[in-house]
């Protein structure tokens, strides 16, 4: 299939924007090793500048890997799955169910993301979960919810206990599945992301040396949020995310067109 022509001048001013942000995002979860071919999914909520009150979102076109999408070629939705864009295309139906249940239930989010990765599904499937070994757990764990494999989630059933089971949490485990993150934009999902990704990975790595873990205190734990608001006044995705393009830029550029 043909790429789409470029919808810089087509669309509104916002919602190219956003567009752009969100493709960047895409590669950058290529790049550091979180896709899944094409069975992941990451959102954004366009503005209501764009949509004037009513509720859609942004999506990958299922069938283009993460490394290859462009601004252009995302998909609009709306909370019925109906596409708003041209593409030749469809959504993945599972994408549809999950981020349209959030997007509609947690205003406060504009951008969410859901990986398989190896390390993500591997602590999913411990009964413990995440634990709070490496100082990047522990940025995590205090707002972190769970949320039992019901199979494949492409059943409307699933809406209700996915949207009590996340609740105010911006972290996600999905239990035998993988990962999910919520932000108020899609620099902060991405960081969320990288942060439980690599906390995933640590945990991994420690339990393969065989030696006993040490966790960190709960007294340690109360007391990460107040250190961490002493550290920045933004979220640690916004102060990250320029380099993060010009990473892009040099290594994978196009994704703006």
């Amino acid at each position: 299939m043909t790429e789409p022509a470029t919808l810089q001048h087509v669309v509104h001013e916002d919602e190219w924007r956003l567009r752009v942000e969100l493709a960047a995002c895409y590669r950058l979860v290529a790049m550091y090793g979180m896709s899944d071919l094409i069975f992941t999914h990451i959102s954004a909520k366009l503005p209501e500048s764009v949509t004037g009150g009513e509720e859609q979102f942004l999506i990958n076109p299922y069938g283009m890997f993460f490394d290859e999408i462009t601004a252009s070629s995302l998909v609009r939705i709306d909370m019925e799955g109906n596409k708003l864009s041209d593409s030749p295309y469809e959504v993945n139906r599972a994408g549809f169910v999950i981020h349209s249940t959030i997007h509609e239930a947690r205003p406060d989010v504009g951008c969410v993301i859901h990986t398989h990765t190896r390390a993500g599904v591997g602590v999913s499937a411990q009964r413990d979960g995440l634990l709070p070994i490496s100082q990047q757990s522990t940025f995590i764990t205090r707002d972190l919810a769970y949320h039992d494999y019901q199979g494949l989630a492409v059943n409307d059933e699933e809406r209700v206990s996915l949207v009590a089971d996340l609740g105010t949490h911006n972290y996600l485990m999905l239990r035998n599945h993988g990962l999910l993150v919520a932000g108020k934009g899609v620099p902060q999902a991405f960081v969320n992301m990288y942060f439980f990704e690599t906390a995933c990975q640590i945990q991994l790595a420690a339990q393969s040396g065989g030696a006993e873990l040490t966790q960190v205190t709960p007294e340690v734990l109360a007391g990460v949020g107040q250190s961490s608001a002493k550290m920045r006044t933004v979220h640690p995705g916004l102060l990250a995310w320029p380099g993060l393009l010009r990473r892009l830029d040099r290594l994978n550029p196009g994704y703006d067109s």
